[in-house]
């Protein structure tokens, strides 16, 4: 059997300004953004380059769903964006008025830094550490 995590649902307040967050500052490409009946759109952004799982941008809906906006994790970090050059991205980043919780730390996996999406929602940005020679 194969199986891969390919879709996440991040729950937002507005379509619109998920999608200009993840696709304009962090450059994630949109996979989809579909109209669907009752006002809602089904909306799928993904890191370029990437082979990992996608955003599906879910706007809250009701009460329970508007309170889990920016919490979905209880507060711990929830997500982890993979880079191949953690100084570039970071500069960019920052450029772009992404908001980071830390300084760059290097730790034995590699270097990281964790920064919040408008909503909250904690990422590690984070370039693993090249393997150890035998």
């Amino acid at each position: 059997m194969i199986q891969s995590l390919f879709l996440v649902t991040l729950v937002i307040d507005d379509y619109d300004r998920a999608k200009a967050f993840y696709c304009e500052v962090l450059g994630f490409e949109c996979l989809q953004d579909d109209v669907q009946p009752e006002g809602k759109r089904w909306v799928v952004v993904k890191p370029k380059g990437g082979d990992g799982a996608a955003f599906l941008l879910a706007q809250a809906a009701n009460e329970a769903q508007r309170a889990a906006v920016g919490n979905q994790t209880g507060g711990r970090v929830g997500f982890f964006l993979k880079t191949d050059d953690f100084a570039r991205d970071h500069a960019a980043m920052l450029g772009a008025g992404v908001r980071f919780l830390e300084e760059p730390r290097h730790e034995v996996y590699g270097i990281v830094a964790v920064f919040a999406d408008p909503y909250g929602n904690t990422f590690d940005l984070i370039q693993h550490a090249a393997p150890a020679a035998s």
